[in-house]
């Protein structure tokens, strides 16, 4: 199977009328107003990680969204809209930008600058190894890896983020019941409500809980309220922080090797989409990963993070069956219209931390769900020892968090689970003959 495809971009979809139950194709679309609706969820379902990602470097948020969103129209181009993803925040590049900026946590980071130009030459690596794999084909990149491997990494991206909604999202005890009211109400909603509000479900949950969020605390005082002189105090409209990317070799040497989780990342969740959709996502790998890496590099270019293919979105997609792309050019348009409103910035910090950590459970675990569909859809046999232990090994490391460091450079369970099934299964597979 080759890289190589035709055709023009997609533009148009054909109109599915609105019904229960109902599963949208890549081609096809709802009527606007539900699939704008559509968009807007899954803008909703990537923020937590798009908006926590950059203030986990201190980048602006702002900024981050307004390039989530133009470099989901950048994939759209790069894949002729036949591939429905959204790009949002990696978390890939954590440990590595810190360790690239010395950043210590707290405060502005001074050396933004600095990571920039180590996202912006990850971008360049990763558009060598798009344009390779639509030259020769996606023959080595299946072979490097495989169902099993992808499966894993994908289960493991999600395994690896729960502890932020766990540990991190719910500080206090009321906060712990705030988040299980919030999945508590996704669920609900997931399970007994019909048409649109079914297909908004993360939207609808993530409501409902600010809802019984705002009557507890400033209605009843039973924890911190919420402070909406913010919003009111900031304008509808206005350009977000930039920065530009200053190229230090250390940074570069440090940020660039991303690439290489980023490839096996966005095949994971190519092969999600490729088993949820029925539709062979493998001839359109490289132009993922050049427009996955044209993104990156353009976000970098003015202050933003690095961007991936979005598993938070491929959970919603898993329980909306809707896989419309053209419910994510409404995305990407209202996150820019987002990016470029300081009022949203605002209402960002207004959402109490304990619902958007109920949303994460949520949303991570269906990404985890995601991974091991991959595993089912593809007959992955765990019967196999091989199979069996890139799998267990894989899951162990991201879950557990696993870090190595290599001088400065400290590699995150992501990375190491990533690298960890890459390289297991290249040995057991040669020990074996490739079998």
């Amino acid at each position: 199977m080759t890289g190589r495809v035709g055709g023009s971009i997609v533009f148009s979809w054909k109109v599915r009328p609105p019904a229960d139950g109902i599963v949208v194709a890549p081609d096809e679309r709802l009527p606007w107003p539900q699939t704008a609706a559509l968009g807007a969820q899954h803008v909703v379902a990537m923020f937590g990680g798009t908006v926590l990602c950059p203030l986990l470097m201190r980048f602006d948020a702002n900024v981050a969204v307004l390039m989530s969103g133009v470099g989901t129209l950048i994939f759209f181009v790069a894949t002729g809209g036949r591939v429905p993803s959204y790009l949002g925040s990696s978390f890939s590049f954590i440990a590595a930008v810190i360790a690239a900026t010395g950043y210590a946590g707290q405060g502005d980071n001074p050396n933004i600058g600095v990571a920039l130009g180590g996202i912006v030459a990850c971008g360049i690596l990763y558009a060598a190894i798009g344009l390779a794999v639509m030259v020769t084909g996606t023959a080595w990149i299946e072979r490097l890896m495989p169902p099993v491997v992808t499966g894993s990494v994908v289960a493991v991206i999600g395994l690896n983020l729960a502890s932020i909604p766990v540990k991190t999202m719910a500080p206090t005890a009321f906060d712990a019941w705030i988040q299980a009211a919030t999945f508590f109400a996704i669920a609900l909603v997931a399970v007994f409500t019909t048409g649109l509000m079914r297909r908004l479900l993360i939207l609808v949950g993530l409501i409902l809980a600010t809802a019984i969020y705002a009557v507890a605390t400033n209605g009843l005082g039973w924890g911190k309220p919420i402070d909406f002189a913010l919003i009111e105090n900031a304008a509808w409209f206005g350009l977000p922080r930039f920065e530009a990317p200053v190229f230090q070799t250390k940074a570069v040497m440090l940020i660039a090797p991303v690439a290489l989780i980023l490839v096996a990342e966005n095949l994971g969740h190519l092969k999600a989409v490729g088993a949820m959709t029925g539709r062979d996502m493998g001839p359109y790998v490289g132009r993922a990963f050049v427009g996955d890496a044209v993104a990156t590099m353009a976000s970098a270019g003015v202050g933003g993070t690095g961007v991936t293919t979005y598993a938070e979105n491929i959970g919603v997609m898993a329980a909306t069956r809707i896989y419309s792309t053209a419910v994510f050019v409404m995305a990407a348009s209202v996150a820019i219209l987002l990016g470029l409103s300081p009022k949203f910035g605002a209402l960002i910090h207004t959402i109490p931390l304990p619902a958007m950590g109920g949303v994460s459970i949520v949303i991570f675990g269906l990404i985890a769900i995601a991974g091991a569909r991959i595993w089912v859809d593809n007959k992955v046999d765990f019967t196999d020892s091989r199979n069996m232990i890139v799998a267990a090994i894989t899951l162990v490391l991201g879950t557990g968090d696993f870090t190595l460091k290599f001088g400065e450079f400290a590699l995150g369970g992501i990375g190491t689970a990533t690298f960890g099934a890459l390289i297991l299964n290249a040995i057991l597979s040669a020990g074996r003959g490739g079998r």
